[in-house]
């Protein structure tokens, strides 16, 4: 038998009062918070994309902070799944036996850190390297997804809140180093045949 960490004690009570007013809500913010909940990490992508396009018009060395973008995001989330194996919290749907929007996950599926909160804030933190309004659109689009992810039931407030902590502190460390190395990689990008990839 896996123990398992119960986070209900932290804010169990916030999670319930959210999950009561979801009940309540009319049933078209219900689905469209879920659509939101299973499919906004799409935008991330997007936003991803076409800061790396606009960012071959500036030059090389803009174009290599761009594409780190995903590839960091990928490293949130690697970090955030350490995390969670290692605290191994359960599902609040599991804990608290309540009814929500979204199927509660099979036992083992930890909740603690949200992935979805941890990949959204690492984008929206790399995309402000890129371009402040992308970040900017970002910023808020990562705020909308984790307060999705606790509405729906998926997450307690805590396993959010966490999630955005990781994803932002591992972006904002990720992308100062890649700053700092982007013109060294720029020049070692335009020599070779991935050059397309940093220039228009």
């Amino acid at each position: 038998m896996i123990l398992a960490f119960d986070g209900s004690s932290i804010d169990g009570s916030g999670y319930r009062d959210v999950v009561r007013l979801a009940q309540h809500s009319p049933g078209g913010l219900d689905d469209l918070v879920s659509f939101w909940s299973t499919y906004g990490l799409v935008l991330f992508a997007v936003l991803a994309a076409l800061g790396w396009w606009r960012a071959r018009q500036a030059g090389a060395t803009a174009a290599v902070t761009a594409l780190a973008v995903p590839a960091i995001v990928v490293v949130a989330y690697g970090v955030d799944a350490v995390v969670k194996m290692v605290v191994r919290e359960d599902r609040p749907c599991q804990s608290l036996h309540v009814k929500v929007l979204e199927a509660c996950p099979a036992p083992g599926d930890w909740s603690f850190p949200s992935n979805h909160a941890a990949i959204a804030a690492a984008a929206a933190v790399a995309l402000l390297f890129v371009s402040r309004r992308l970040g900017a659109v970002g910023a808020v689009a990562a705020l909308v997804m984790a307060a999705s992810r606790v509405w729906v039931g998926a997450h307690y407030p805590h396993d959010v809140a966490a999630g955005i902590t990781v994803g932002a502190l591992i972006a904002l460390l990720s992308m100062t180093l890649v700053r700092r190395r982007s013109k060294t990689l720029a020049r070692w990008i335009t020599s070779g045949r991935l050059r397309p990839l940093v220039t228009a």
